[in-house]
């Protein structure tokens, strides 16, 4: 009997097929924004970069609408198999919390952080202030009257805001869907002041913006006269990251694969030189580190979207 068991079960090892190794097809990168922006374009980089550690494509799929949200619950409800993974920056705690949007990272196991893009206080070109002295100066003679261009509820609307509790001033915000009409208005002096980054150094360069500070701890090296917020004495960093994330349920070895991928293409010369011309920061995070990031900035976008009056959650 043993002898006829031990024949059964080496012709059913032979019979069935080895499992492949992960990944034996294409990877789906979900970005939840259009093809073209700076989101998109710093994603593209790491996904060539990316694909080439993994050995396997990396499908840049764009799934936009609903301020992200469209994209989200894709990547939330696609299979936990490592064949899906969302791309996201810190639009999804600000659109959870004031009730835009029904998922949060939570759904997601983390699996890096890719980048920060630092923001910086920008002023249209025909604007009085010559820097950000004088801007606060003005919005404290003036309170309401000097207008912010901002996303309501997103990362443009936050960062201003929080400069605005920082330094005691009170600004009028005025909305607009996207940074393309956001930066729009600013260059046509529409608006005196939005959130920017490194990407607009051109347009200040020849004269069509005005950069006061930038939110960082030290100052840039690409703009190295620019006073950052907190020497001004505005304790103020905020940057947009963007990272990675999985389905809950992805298999350990394949997360394995996937925080490792990450963390090499993190280091790649052309992903630091594509991402310098979109102005942002190559800022690798591991999933730990990622996770215990990502919860601090829960934090801080609950608290900011109280005090905006939009906490819905």
């Amino acid at each position: 009997m043993n002898r006829i068991a031990a024949v059964l079960a080496a012709a059913l090892l032979a019979a069935t097929p080895a499992l492949a190794a992960y990944p034996d097809r294409p990877v789906k990168l979900i970005v939840p924004w259009a093809a073209g922006g700076d989101t998109d374009s710093i994603y593209r980089a790491f996904a060539a970069q990316l694909q080439k550690k993994l050995g396997e494509t990396v499908v840049v799929a764009n799934v936009g609408g609903a301020s992200g949200t469209k994209g989200a619950k894709e990547a939330k409800d696609a299979p936990a198999d490592g064949y899906t993974i969302f791309a996201v920056h810190d639009s999804i705690h600000s659109t959870y919390f004031t009730g835009v949007a029904d998922v949060n990272w939570t759904d997601f196991q983390p699996i890096c952080r890719v980048s920060a893009t630092p923001s910086i206080v920008t002023a249209s070109p025909k604007s009085t202030w010559t820097d950000m002295k004088a801007m606060i100066a003005d919005a404290k003679a003036r309170p309401g009257q000097v207008s912010v261009g901002a996303t309501l509820g997103s990362t443009s609307h936050f960062f201003p805001a929080m400069v605005e509790k920082a330094a005691g001033l009170k600004f009028r915000y005025v909305p607009y869907e996207g940074t393309a009409p956001r930066m729009n208005a600013l260059l046509g002096s529409h608006i005196d002041l939005a959130e920017s980054n490194l990407t607009q150094k051109g347009k200040v360069d020849a004269g069509q913006l005005k950069f006061l500070a930038v939110a960082t701890e030290k100052r840039l090296p690409d703009l190295p006269s620019l006073p950052t917020l907190k020497e001004l004495g505005i304790d103020v960093e905020y940057a947009v990251n963007r990272g990675l994330l999985a389905p809950k349920g992805t298999p350990a070895d394949v997360m394995a694969k996937l925080v490792a991928g990450c963390a090499a293409a993190a280091k790649e010369p052309e992903v630091q030189q594509a991402f310098a011309k979109q102005g942002t920061l190559v800022s690798h995070l591991g999933p730990e580190q990622y996770t215990e990031f990502l919860k601090k900035n829960d934090t801080l976008n609950r608290d900011l979207a109280k005090d905006l009056g939009m906490l819905k959650r």
